[in-house]
């Protein structure tokens, strides 16, 4: 499932590795369960009391929180052995996945704000220049600006080669009239779910 959403969408590496691990987590809380409806109130209660009387947290938060529960519920049911096996299986996991490296890594992920007179015709201006030097490029919003003479473009745009960033922008310039290019980190985001 993470796999097939990582070439549906631009998912981020903490979203797609709580596809991963959350079944697994999810499925060990209903086996240590297993009917005994005293626990089972006590796990709804417990995973509401997460979702409702906490912030909105990331897909990370949420994994953790999940697997702190079905520890804390294996412990407690007198499960230790389950409960050191699955923390030592589900953290090797975690690693795993951290280590990995998805479609598009959101640590090489850079902005890319142009602005452009509004006689080029922006829609093909840089295809070029993005094949050349990045290995993804997503157009966000276009905005006009100084009285809808000219359009800032925002894009997502990895490079290939980050030691050519420079040339990159040199050669933007090259195109856009040198107006004005900004190019860095893309703003933080929470990944909620």
């Amino acid at each position: 499932m993470a796999l097939t959403a990582s070439r549906r969408t631009r998912g981020r590496k903490g979203f797609l590795a709580s596809l991963v691990l959350l079944p697994a987590i999810v499925e060990t809380i209903i086996m240590l369960v297993n009917g005994n409806i005293g626990t089972g109130l006590a796990v709804a209660g417990s995973f509401s009391l997460v979702r409702f009387r906490s912030a909105p947290g990331s897909a990370d938060d949420i994994v953790c929180i999940f697997l702190a529960v079905a520890i804390g519920l294996a412990t407690a049911v007198g499960y230790l052995g389950i409960a050191a096996l699955f923390t030592l299986l589900i953290c090797a996991v975690m690693l795993a996945l951290a280590a990995m490296k998805f479609r598009h890594d959101p640590s090489r992920m850079r902005q890319l704000r142009i602005t452009v007179p509004e006689s080029l015709n922006y829609y093909d201006a840089f295809g070029d220049l993005f094949e050349k030097y990045a290995s993804y490029t997503s157009l966000k919003k276009v905005k006009t600006t100084n009285m809808g003479s000219l359009y800032r473009l925002t894009y997502d745009v990895e490079l290939k080669n980050e030691a050519e960033q420079k040339n990159f922008i040199d050669d933007l310039r090259c195109r856009n009239g040198n107006l004005e290019i900004a190019f860095g980190e893309v703003p933080e985001s929470p990944e909620e779910l």
